[in-house]
């Protein structure tokens, strides 16, 4: 029997564990200097209004910063992860290993039974 909390991992940030914000923090971490707002809408495959609020989020969070600019006329926002974001993220990916070292390990054990124990 499982004992209790087994198979909850407290480490799964919520503010991160969703697949838009995952996918933001996870192309703003391969690229140390930001990303504007097209290149990252571009990467993770949202829309302006999706990517925005998530963008707030993360933002309100303090695991990324946006700054507003110019290049030339045109308006300029650019999103860059912070060392607390850089951090959370790093936290998030070892939970997630720990995860998949248990999942192996369970699968390590269940391909070791007899095939007439697998389902007994």
């Amino acid at each position: 029997m499982a004992e209790k909390n087994d198979f909850a991992f407290d480490g799964l940030d919520r503010v991160l564990h969703e697949k838009a914000r995952l996918s933001i923090l996870t192309s703003l971490a391969d690229h140390p200097t930001g990303l504007c707002f097209t290149e990252l809408r571009e990467l993770c495959r949202l829309t302006d209004g999706n990517l925005s609020r998530h963008v707030q989020i993360l933002e309100e969070a303090g695991m990324i910063s946006v700054s507003k600019g110019f290049e030339g006329r045109r308006p300029l926002t650019t999103c860059q992860l912070t060392d607390r974001g850089r951090a959370r993220f790093s936290d998030y990916l070892g939970v997630l290993e720990q995860v998949l070292r248990r999942a192996k390990r369970v699968e390590k054990h269940i391909t070791k039974r007899k095939p007439s124990e697998k389902f007994a």
